[in-house]
């Protein structure tokens, strides 16, 4: 299916699900016609790569299945603070996870590396960065899984977590500009969950649409609560919640059909405990350094270690499947070496070529 009618499709499909934010899609897809970086192409049509890997990656679709994050990309890892307080890293996004193999997860991220470098913000060729992230799953499976935790330990992705954008005062004065902007009236659920996820009752939050935020689910309905308590800035962010692209493409309607809670429940990880996905809504905590890790605080990282700890994570969330380990050890013991790599490359071509297409039918 070409890609316009896929796309139209698509948001229809999901339009049914939630409704939709027509200036939001518009500036997504101005966003996805970037004449020179094909990264917010990629980042924005998940719904594509569900239906292109598998053409372009044959041999990959027989692995063992997972419950997958699917839409992995080097934009969808950030931080958070655990239960005591502790700086934690990890994937950053479940909106898409569904029960995929294993190896969509590893080609879309050594995709999204190459995607990345052309960008200017990796510095390391395709070969390099794919050895790290599978030294850094396989490190991480034979392990049984290792969650990060950034206090004393992995300084490489502690120095990105602490880039300047993220600190205190940058942070509040770009997030408290919103209230800048007309009040709104969030649905009533979404009120509710927003209200129940502040820090103490009787709060009187100023709501708020949280617009552009992201790439991927742009064009879904989101609100944030902002209310000043005890010295400072409290935000909540719910955003509409929709089974994965996948779902989708085998038929699914049922708007509560995600598996969100699942995953981040199974995985082996310091949970979030404001991070509460449900079937309608996603709602998180917004604060400084609880928030993803964007491409330009990577761009100054040692970046093999960045990429061997999203290997590594990668297989955290892998190993909330029982008895999956030891069947993905087998799988990549038959693996020739470096099959990673020319994945990769077939898959990034191949939504390249759909880039190509999609400019094509723009102009």
């Amino acid at each position: 299916m070409d890609v316009v009618k896929d796309t139209a499709e698509y948001e229809a499909w999901l339009g049914g699900i939630c409704p939709l934010v027509p200036a939001d899609l518009e500036y997504k897809h101005r966003q996805m016609v970037d004449p020179v970086n094909p990264f917010p192409y990629f980042r924005g049509t998940y719904y594509r790569w569900v239906r292109l890997w598998p053409a372009a990656c044959p041999d990959m679709i027989d692995a063992p299945r997972v419950l997958a994050v699917g839409d992995l990309h080097l934009e969808n890892f950030g931080t958070w603070r655990d239960e005591d307080g502790r700086l934690c890293w990890g994937v950053n996004d479940f909106d898409e996870v569904d029960e995929l193999p294993y190896t969509n997860d590893l080609v879309r991220l050594a995709a999204s590396a190459r995607f990345a470098k052309k960008a200017g913000n990796l510095d390391i060729k395709l070969g390099a960065a794919c050895e790290a992230i599978l030294a850094g799953y396989r490190g991480c499976l034979e392990a049984g899984g290792r969650p990060f935790v950034l206090e004393e330990h992995h300084p490489h992705l502690r120095a990105a977590a602490m880039a300047a954008e993220r600190d205190p005062p940058h942070f509040w004065a770009k997030l408290t500009a919103l209230l800048k902007d007309t009040p709104v009236d969030p649905p009533a659920e979404a009120r509710a969950v927003l209200t129940q996820a502040l820090p103490a009752e009787g709060l009187n939050p100023s709501f708020r649409t949280r617009p552009r935020a992201g790439v991927g689910s742009l064009g879904r309905p989101r609100y944030v609560a902002l209310v000043e308590w005890r010295g400072g800035w409290v935000c909540r962010e719910a955003k509409a919640a929709a089974p994965s692209a996948t779902a989708r493409v085998a038929g699914v309607t049922d708007p509560a059909a995600n598996r969100m809670a699942e995953a981040v429940a199974r995985a082996v990880r310091c949970p979030d405990p404001f991070y509460r996905p449900g079937p309608r809504w996603v709602v998180r905590r917004l604060a400084p350094r609880c928030s993803r890790v964007e491409l330009t605080h990577l761009a100054a990282a040692d970046a093999e270690r960045v990429l061997q700890g999203m290997g590594a994570e990668t297989a955290n969330v892998h190993l909330g499947t029982p008895q999956a380990g030891e069947k993905i050890r087998r799988d990549l013991d038959r693996r020739p070496a470096g099959w990673l790599e020319p994945a990769a490359r077939a898959a990034a071509d191949a939504v390249e070529n759909d880039w190509a297409e999609w400019r094509r039918a723009a102009r």
